[in-house]
């Protein structure tokens, strides 16, 4: 494969991403402007602190998350991660739980998670690739 299609493959694959992550946007805010109630945009603060630990106590090396042979400070951004990501499905269903919000705003809130969620998992996977460093 030319080097130049191998190229145009890699920014096809980082233009996905992008487009995936505004989707995800676009249906954090649906569900908030179509149902006029904004309490589900109480999750943006959990998918902005999201890939906070992995920044801090990872870097670069995203091949160190899926070995288990990893030092205290990758423990530390997994569980924080985790915890993010608990929190990320927790509060939608907890507004859904006490009828704050409704079953459409609930269906598109966890759609935006699991399209933002399918784009990190891509995005970690890309930058493991041999070819291919973003940074």
């Amino acid at each position: 494969m030319s080097r130049r299609i191998f190229t145009c493959l890699l920014t096809g694959k980082l233009a996905l991403l992008a487009i995936m992550v505004t989707a995800g946007i676009v249906l954090q805010v649906l569900a908030c402007a179509v149902y006029n109630n904004w309490w589900p945009m109480l999750t943006v603060v959990m998918y902005v602190l999201m890939p906070m630990p992995l920044l801090f106590f990872v870097g670069s090396d995203s091949t160190s998350l899926m070995s288990s042979d990893a030092d205290s400070w990758v423990n530390v951004a997994k569980f924080l991660t985790g915890a993010s990501i608990v929190g990320s499905i927790a509060i939608p269903s907890i507004l859904r739980h006490s009828g704050t919000i409704c079953w459409g705003a609930f269906g598109m809130e966890l759609s935006s998670f699991f399209v933002f969620g399918l784009a990190i998992v891509l995005f970690l996977q890309m930058n493991n690739e041999n070819n291919y460093t973003l940074f």
